[in-house]
């Protein structure tokens, strides 16, 4: 019969399509994961081993420090190639030409920075032996691509391009972006400029405090207990520095061994050598010191022949000229004035502003990290971080012989009775930076009296300061939140860091809400919606909870609590207020309440209340109890390329994920960042240690370990850091070749 005919021939088409559907998975999906065991023929001076444990961490056994670092490009590569293409592309503003023309910002953002031209000439100016780490990578990146060109990741045949090969300029890039990432502040002196313009100076000044007077030691985000208050009698150092969201994780891990080496932690998928871990004799973490290293001068320029400026004379300004390649479209010219301060920027004012940073200077790249994973106490420590040219850092130290401490360290400018806060004169030479401050008076400390190194980005430098210090520092309520949590008992272990690591509670939003709370009451509120919204916050334990109603009915108080105070000091500009030290100066202005400010403290906060319930309500509902802080405070945890597919792509994200906490919280979250990777060492027994990242080790899709570090991540818990004793799941053995 027809209809059976016809039944067989739709039968046989789906057949085909089911075949071809599998054969297209096989090939460009499954068959690009990396070969893991058996044997491989490389260009090494002795026998290797890359043996990778349960969660696919490569455990390196190399026969030369500069054989384990070529190795670690290899298998960096295996799982990342695509991340590490995407980040130089990023940084080289070349996305545009693979993805066509919605990157076209984002790349001439990165063309007016110039990251690639200034990555090319500190390759080429690196020390020699720095340029040896950074050779030895790019050789085993590169022979990778030599060996998988007909199998690399899927990205690459979904976009339709072959990947150049692997530059020492392309590391320096991808520190670049780093760099880039953790420098935003010349975004914050144009946010600044523009309250001033008609608003109180006095008021503006008090939104931008450079401390809130509660610093009790350098901050960022890590901690070290000296072993009196551990159960061991060695040190437990944590640390988990706060970066954005991404799919894959921003972190890659390792664990590199060979005569002189033995070091393992998080890396730069991109960048040789361990960022974050612990050798056999020392362990370290680091993050954001967020020090000032940014600065915009007003120009007095002409755009028609590029000349400026200086101490009554005229200079000229270098053009360059370059074509961005843009897929689907024609190349869009970029051209650039370059002056003595930096690269030129026409702001929305009309104003020309140049741009001064740190990375740009010249002289100022050295890759000392090979130096620091080799460091065997603290004197070598330090001497490693001398020649960090940043970001610049917080690191916190521990060692086997029971030592703790903290050293900031990077290369932050002087500035002689000016802060850099705001746009400044560029013409009158009288702002310029004199140098670097220099190491040896960088803040530092070893084994301080209270056994504990505690940091959370707060201001880590002495008010009485021999210089000028400014930044996007935070606010001191999550170090005073860890030392409390840390203080309230002796004997920690390993483990129990880590809640520590994941505690949710807001002093600030807890403070903020019982403000309100009393409002209402001393003004007698009978809006049913305000005593309603006073009723949550009153039986609210403070904690920043997934799930919960109070805490986002807390952040959106905050929210316009703070544009209410932007507002008084700058009318008609509050929403353009977002420092992060915006919570310590709300704090202190409710503690203090100025008549300058408002004539009724109470009836404002009763107000904002009100806005603040009426703006949950379009959100989530008019039940207030029925509102949920986690899907306010939602994580886009998705895959650029592989989660755009149309039906499959969901299967490459983890998808837009509730979170809990807060950015003045422990754990830090946000629905754009949070932790990026947790590590708690102990150094009474290195096996004991613990470390997980956010998603998992593999960017290929189809392995186990694209995203099986999720749920632990998620959930707080995390997997041991093997360091003499590995689980070898799978051992790829490599011989001696010749190139």
């Amino acid at each position: 019969m027809l209809i059976h005919r016809i039944l067989r021939v739709v039968n046989i088409l789906i057949g085909v399509l089911i075949a071809a559907a599998v054969a297209a998975t096989w090939w460009y999906v499954w068959r690009p994961l990396p070969e893991v065991s058996g044997t491989l023929g490389a260009p090494v001076s002795g026998p290797a081993t890359i043996a990778r444990d349960a969660l696919g961490v490569a455990h390196i056994r190399a026969a030369s420090a500069e054989d384990a670092i070529f190795l670690q490009g290899y298998v960096t590569a295996q799982d990342r190639l695509w991340q590490m293409d995407g980040l130089r592309r990023l940084a080289g503003g070349e996305l545009a030409e693979v993805v066509g023309p919605r990157a076209l910002e984002s790349d001439l953002e990165a063309r007016r920075l110039r990251l690639k031209r200034l990555a090319e000439r500190q390759a080429a100016a690196a020390p020699a032996g720095d340029r040896r780490w950074l050779a030895a990578y790019a050789r085993g990146v590169n022979f990778f691509l030599e060996t998988h060109r007909n199998r690399l990741p899927v990205e690459f045949a979904l976009l339709r391009y072959d990947p150049r090969p692997w530059t020492m300029a392309d590391t320096v890039l991808v520190g670049l972006q780093m760099f880039r990432t953790l420098s935003q502040t010349w975004r914050l002196e144009n946010q600044k400029a523009a309250l001033l313009a008609g608003g109180d100076k006095n008021k503006v000044e008090f939104l931008f405090p450079p401390r809130d007077g509660g610093e009790a030691h350098p901050g960022s985000n890590a901690w070290a207990l000296a072993g009196a208050r551990t159960a061991s009698g060695k040190p437990l150092l944590a640390g988990d520095p706060h970066l954005e969201f991404s799919l894959p994780s921003t972190w890659y891990l390792v664990h590199l061994r060979a005569p002189g080496l033995n070091v393992s932690g998080a890396t730069l998928p991109g960048a040789p050598a361990v960022i974050i871990g612990h050798n056999q004799r020392i362990a370290w973490s680091v993050t954001n010191l967020h020090f000032d290293t940014q600065d915009l001068y007003l120009e007095r320029f002409d755009p028609n022949s590029g000349r400026y400026l200086f101490r009554g004379q005229a200079e000229q300004a270098a053009p360059e000229r370059e074509l961005v390649q843009v897929r689907g479209a024609k190349p869009v010219e970029h051209q650039a004035w370059v002056t003595r301060h930096g690269p030129i920027f026409l702001n929305e004012a009309g104003r020309f502003l140049a741009l001064k940073w740190v990375a740009a200077e010249s002289g100022g790249f050295s890759f000392p990290m090979v130096d620091l994973n080799r460091a065997s106490n603290w004197i070598e420590f330090r001497a490693a971080l001398a020649r960090d040219p940043g970001p610049a850092g917080n690191f916190v130290y521990a060692d086997v012989d029971g030592n703790i401490g903290y050293q900031a360290a990077g290369r932050l400018p002087i500035r002689r009775k000016w802060r850099g806060d705001v746009p400044v004169d560029g013409a009158s030479g009288e702002n310029e930076w004199d140098g670097f401050i220099p190491f040896e008076e960088l803040p530092s400390y070893l084994n301080p009296p209270s056994g504990m190194v505690v940091t959370a980005n707060e201001n880590p430098f002495p008010a009485a300061y021999a210089y000028e210090v400014g930044g996007n520092f935070s606010p001191t309520f999550r170090s005073r939140r860890i030392r409390s949590l840390l203080e309230a008992r002796k004997g920690w272990r390993a483990a129990e860091m880590l809640g520590v690591q994941t505690d949710i509670y807001s002093e600030f939003s807890h403070f903020l809400a019982r403000q309100a709370v009393a409002a209402v009451e001393n003004r007698k509120a009978t809006n049913p919606e305000v005593t309603a919204a006073a009723a949550l916050l009153r039986a609210w334990d403070g904690r920043m909870e997934r799930g919960k109603p109070a805490p986002l009915l807390a952040t959106l108080l905050f929210q316009h609590v703070r544009t209410a105070l932007a507002e008084s000091a700058s009318p008609g500009k509050g929403a353009a207020y977002t420092y992060a030290m915006a919570t310590s100066a709300i704090a202190k202005l409710l503690r203090e309440r100025p008549a300058s400010w408002f004539a009724d403290y109470d009836q404002m906060l009763v107000r904002e209340l009100a806005d603040a319930v009426d703006e949950g309500r379009r959100m989530q509902g008019r039940d207030l109890n029925k509102w949920d802080y986690g899907l306010y405070n939602l994580a886009a945890i998705e895959h650029p390329v592989g989660g755009a597919l149309p039906l499959i792509g969901k299967y490459f994200n983890v998808g837009r994920a509730p979170m809990s906490g807060s950015s003045t919280t422990v754990k830090q979250t946000t629905s754009r960042l949070g932790p990026s990777m947790r590590m708690v060492v102990d150094l009474g027994d290195w096996d004991r240690s613990l470390q997980n990242i956010t998603v998992g080790q593999s960017g290929q899709f189809l392995s186990s370990h694209y995203k099986d570090q999720w749920k632990a991540y998620d959930e707080g818990t995390s997997f041991p850091m093997q360091f003499g004793k590995i689980g070898a799941q799978d051992v790829l053995t490599v011989t001696p070749r010749q190139p």
